[in-house]
C-alpha cells in the first residue's frame, strides 16, 4: 500500500504485527462437547491486536503507522479500508496476492468475556525482509512490536529500531532467546501472560511487574482487568485501579491500554499518568460490543 495520511519524517508510533478479520459471535454459554450453542448473527470486522491498537493511537490524535501484512481477498481490502478511513498510514501494509487474510474467531458470553481462537494465514506473516524494508525510511518515537512473532523478523526490528522507545507486547515466541526481554525498553503484558512467562503463579499484579522487571526490561506494565494494571522501572511503581463499568465485551480492551499507553508516552508523558489514560482507554472498551473498529461491519 502507498497511501498514508502521517507527514514522512517521523510517527508518534509505529505498530508491528498481525491484521485481521474478527468474527464474532455472542453466545448465552459456550457450547458443551458434542453439543451446538445458538448465538447472535455472525459481525465481521477488521481486527488484530497490532491494528487495534494503532487505530486506538490515531483516534486519540497520533501519528500512527502499521507494519503487517494481508491478504489480496475481501478481508485484505477491508482492513485496508479501514486504516485508511482511521488516519493510520499504510505505506508498509503489504497485500500478498493469493493469500488469505488471518481470522480470529470470538465468542462473547453474556459477562463480557471473550473466547478468541486466531486462524493465522502463514503467507501473511511478517518475515525479516518486510521488517527491513519498513525499518529503512521508517522513523517513529514509539515502536511496539508484537513479541509473538517469528524470531527473525523481531530480531531484525532490535537491530533496526525506528525510533528510540520499544515496546514489547505478548508472550515471546518459543524460538527467541531468553534475553529478549532485555532489548525492550517497556515490556507490556496482561497478569496470565505475566504469569507464563515467569512459570510461576502470583495474584498480584504489581509483585509480577516486579519480578518481570529483574528479566531486563527498562520497564514493565502488567494489566489486570478490573483490577486495573501495575507499573514499575527503576525510579518509580505503582498500582492504578479501574473504573467500576458495566461490562458488555472484552475484546480489544487490552489492546485500546496499549494504544493509549504507546501513544501517552510517545507524548513524553510520566508513567503513572500514562498508565493511568491507558486504564480508562481499557475501560471505556469494555462497555461496547467489539474491538475498536466497530464502525466497519459489514
Amino acid at each position: 500500500m502507498t497511501e498514508g495520511l502521517a507527514p514522512d519524517d517521523m510517527f508518534d508510533v509505529a505498530f508491528v504485527g498481525r491484521a485481521n478479520i474478527d468474527l464474532t459471535v455472542h453466545v448465552p454459554h459456550r457450547a458443551r462437547p458434542g453439543r451446538t450453542a445458538v448465538g447472535s448473527s455472525l459481525t465481521a470486522r477488521p481486527g488484530g491486536k497490532s491494528l487495534n491498537q494503532a487505530i486506538t493511537a490515531a483516534r486519540a490524535g497520533g501519528r500512527t503507522c502499521l507494519v503487517t501484512n494481508v491478504g489480496g481477498d475481501t478481508w485484505g481490502h477491508q482492513i485496508a479500508d479501514a486504516l485508511v478511513h482511521e488516519k493510520v498510514d499504510t505505506r508498509h501494509l503489504t497485500v500478498i496476492p493469493d493469500a488469505t487474510t488471518g481470522a480470529a474467531v470470538i465468542e462473547v458470553t453474556p459477562d463480557g468475556e471473550s473466547y478468541i481462537t486466531l486462524a493465522l494465514s502463514p503467507p501473511t506473516e511478517l518475515t525479516a525482509h518486510h521488517i527491513l524494508h519498513a525499518t529503512a525510511d521508517l522513523h517513529a518515537t514509539v515502536t511496539v512490536v508484537q513479541l509473538d512473532l517469528p524470531t527473525e523478523p523481531v530480531t531484525v526490528l532490535l537491530q533496526h529500531r525506528p525510533g528510540p522507545i520499544l515496546i514489547g507486547n505478548l508472550i515471546p515466541h518459543p524460538d527467541h532467546t531468553p534475553d529478549l526481554l532485555r532489548h525492550l525498553d517497556v515490556l507490556v503484558v496482561n497478569h496470565h501472560e505475566a504469569t507464563a512467562i515467569l512459570h510461576t503463579t502470583t495474584h498480584d499484579a504489581l509483585d509480577a511487574a516486579t519480578a518481570l522487571h529483574r528479566l531486563g526490561p527498562r520497564t514493565v506494565v502488567v494489566t489486570a482487568g478490573p483490577h486495573g494494571a501495575a507499573y514499575t522501572n527503576e525510579h518509580t511503581h505503582g498500582t492504578i485501579p479501574a473504573p467500576t463499568v458495566p461490562v458488555v465485551d472484552t475484546t480489544g480492551a487490552g489492546d485500546a491500554f496499549l494504544g493509549r499507553l504507546a501513544l501517552a508516552l510517545a507524548r513524553h508523558t510520566p508513567l503513572p499518568e500514562a498508565v493511568t489514560t491507558a486504564v480508562h482507554a481499557g475501560a471505556e472498551t469494555v462497555q461496547q460490543s467489539g474491538a475498536t473498529t466497530r464502525s466497519h461491519d459489514r
